[in-house]
């Protein structure tokens, strides 16, 4: 356990030029159903620190959902839903963090560009990621229109569609590795509803 600072992983950006989701000679992490979730802190879309144990700590559900890019038509899908389920999400105490290689301006233009409720956090050395097991390949970047103005937002690292949800123990209670972007939130609400009711 223990913070990882999307900072503090410095350096590491070029040692990863395969597709392998981890670094060179280092062991995959595998995160599975009912272990304890890591710790992060990270960037958010305002460039404030955002902290995973404060969010647990006050006793709400974490879903933490890792996406490829910032402004790209299955992650907006995926981001938009989560916003128009932000009431149901509240009445289940369910905290929801965005996660990609997007850089803190590539994610601010991106929740502004969609009236998106929930931080976004920025994952530049693929660190959070890692810890998570979720596979990485290169980034890139793209152009898009933002109130009128063209832009680049640049990501160091692709992340693949995944999710999880952490309970308020610190323990994994939910892994999707197979994420329907525009159905993950319906899916993530009926899975927690569920839980609650055993």
């Amino acid at each position: 356990m223990g913070g990882c600072r999307t900072f503090a992983c410095v350096g590491l950006v070029l040692i990863l030029t395969s597709l392998l989701p981890v670094w060179a000679g280092q062991k995959q992490v595998i995160l599975k159903v009912g272990d304890e979730a890591p710790l992060f802190n990270a960037n958010d879309h305002l460039g404030d620190l955002w902290q995973a144990s404060k969010v647990l700590k006050s006793g709400q559900f974490l879903v933490v959902y890792f996406y490829p890019a910032a402004m790209t038509g299955g992650c907006t899908k995926q981001a938009c839903a989560y916003r128009d389920s932000s009431e149901s999400l509240a009445e289940q105490g369910i905290h929801v963090v965005g996660v990609s290689g997007d850089s803190v301006k590539g994610l601010k233009y991106f929740r502004d560009a969609n009236g998106l409720t929930f931080p976004l956090l920025s994952d530049v050395n693929g660190c959070i990621a890692r810890r998570f097991g979720v596979p990485i390949r290169d980034g890139g970047s793209i152009k898009r229109t933002v109130q009128g103005k063209e832009v680049t937002l640049d990501r160091s690292f692709t992340f693949a569609r995944w999710t999880f949800i952490v309970d308020p123990s610190g323990k994994v209670i939910y892994k999707n590795t197979g994420v329907n972007a525009a159905q993950d939130t319906k899916t993530v609400l009926d899975f927690l509803k569920a839980h609650k009711a055993k």
